[in-house]
């Protein structure tokens, strides 16, 4: 059976051997190409390489690279150091010959975390490694919608940005920039366990239903951690552009928080805690009347 690693980093390498031209290379195009990126002897050549062991990483056969000719392929294909770290990972993990030991335990937030959550004046929510949506507050809430209005299975960042009855946050600007974002953050989960029941699923899925998620997967863009802009559209108080980042917590690997902020003093910021306002009367009177 060929290795879930190997097989992964082969496809990572041909994804980024497709985005080069030969002009990034200072390679002349020259006559008819059936390829738009680089062939793979031209790859070879440049990592100093012969074609048939190149072509047998990306094949996902059993090859295991040295550090040496990992740095020599990251920089033959121009990686950022996100991307050289993801090859370093991947070939790794392929080098070993049995599986790593991954904890596929359930994801569990801390109470000190919820905590925070509670304490924190912003929007911000708890994701597990396959971008599931593990704990919020209710600033949150008041932003983003109430959670409990999905099946627990179906709390995950992905499924709800690709979900067609969701639809009205695609008209916005930077729909796809998270898209990316997200999927870069699936792409790394993946890395460290490409078998994982859950990524195997969320993965499956979306790449049957939406030809729009398997093409920005197949770019095997990666992103350890992002941050972003992203503009909310809230009829009850108007555009509100809102800052948003991620901070690892505890665990190996842990989930991440994702926290949104406005600049203090800003007219986002006020329009930030009308929606909270809002949210909280809005609550308060359905609270009223349940009980």
């Amino acid at each position: 059976m060929s290795n879930p690693y190997a097989r992964e980093l082969g496809d990572f390498l041909r994804a980024r051997r497709g985005r080069l031209r030969p002009r990034d290379v200072g390679l002349e195009p020259g006559g008819r190409r059936k390829v738009t990126g680089l062939r793979r002897e031209e790859l070879a050549l440049l990592a100093g390489l012969s074609t048939d062991y190149y072509q047998r990483m990306e094949q996902g056969r059993e090859v295991r690279p040295s550090d040496g000719v990992l740095d020599a392929l990251a920089g033959a294909l121009g990686l950022d150091d996100e991307e050289r770290r993801h090859l370093f990972t991947l070939a790794h993990a392929a080098r070993r010959p049995m599986r790593p030991r991954v904890d596929r335990g359930p994801e569990r937030v801390p109470d000190r975390t919820r905590r925070l959550l509670r304490v924190m004046d912003t929007p911000a929510v708890v994701l597990g490694r396959h971008l599931d949506l593990l704990a919020w507050n209710p600033m949150a809430e008041a932003l983003l919608g109430a959670p409990d209005a999905h099946p627990p299975h179906r709390l995950n960042m992905l499924l709800l940005m690709f979900d067609d009855t969701l639809t009205g946050e695609r008209s916005c600007p930077d729909w796809e920039r998270q898209a990316l974002d997200y999927i870069g953050m699936m792409r790394a989960a993946v890395a460290a366990d490409p078998t994982h029941p859950r990524a195997t699923a969320i993965v499956g899925e979306l790449s049957i239903r939406s030809a729009e998620f398997r093409r920005l997967w197949a770019r095997h863009d990666v992103r350890a951690s992002v941050s972003g802009t992203k503009t909310f559209r809230v009829p009850e108080a108007g555009d509100i552009v809102l800052d948003w980042d991620t901070y690892p917590l505890p665990g190996d690997p842990g989930p991440v928080m994702l926290v949104f902020t406005a600049e203090p003093g800003s007219a986002d910021a006020d329009r930030l805690q009308l929606l909270a306002s809002l949210h909280a009367t809005r609550a308060a009177l359905t609270g009223e009347h349940s009980s």
